[in-house]
C-alpha cells in the first residue's frame, strides 16, 4: 500500500474579499503548490458561509510532508505569491486526516 499525506486546510475568508480570495487561490497559489510537487485533492469554495476548503497531499509520511513544506515555505516563488496580498483569511484550520474509505 502507498503512503501518502494528506493536509486538510479550512478558511473562513472575510466576506468582502472572498470572490477575490477565490480568485487568487485559483490562478496564483494552486498552481504554484502544484509546481512544488503538492497534489492539490480538491479545492471548493462555499461562498455563502465564506468558506473556503481544500487539500494538498504528498507520496510518503508527515516527516516528508513537512519537509515539503519547508522548503515550499522557504521559497522566493512563494514570497513572490504572497508579496502585497491583503490578510483575507479571518480564521483557519489546518490539520492532517487520514482515509476512511
Amino acid at each position: 500500500m502507498r503512503i501518502r499525506t494528506v493536509q486538510l486546510r479550512r478558511y473562513r475568508i472575510h466576506p468582502e474579499m472572498f470572490d477575490d480570495f477565490v480568485e487568487w487561490m485559483r490562478d496564483d497559489l494552486l498552481p504554484m503548490r502544484a509546481e512544488f510537487g503538492f497534489h492539490i485533492e480538491f479545492a471548493y469554495a462555499d461562498p455563502e458561509h465564506s468558506l473556503f476548503t481544500w487539500a494538498v497531499s504528498v507520496p510518503g509520511d508527515r516527516a516528508g510532508f513537512l519537509q515539503f513544506e519547508e522548503h515550499y515555505n522557504a521559497s522566493p516563488e512563494r514570497s513572490a505569491v504572497f508579496e502585497g496580498q491583503p490578510q483575507r483569511i479571518a480564521e483557519k484550520w489546518i490539520t492532517f486526516v487520514d482515509p476512511v474509505a
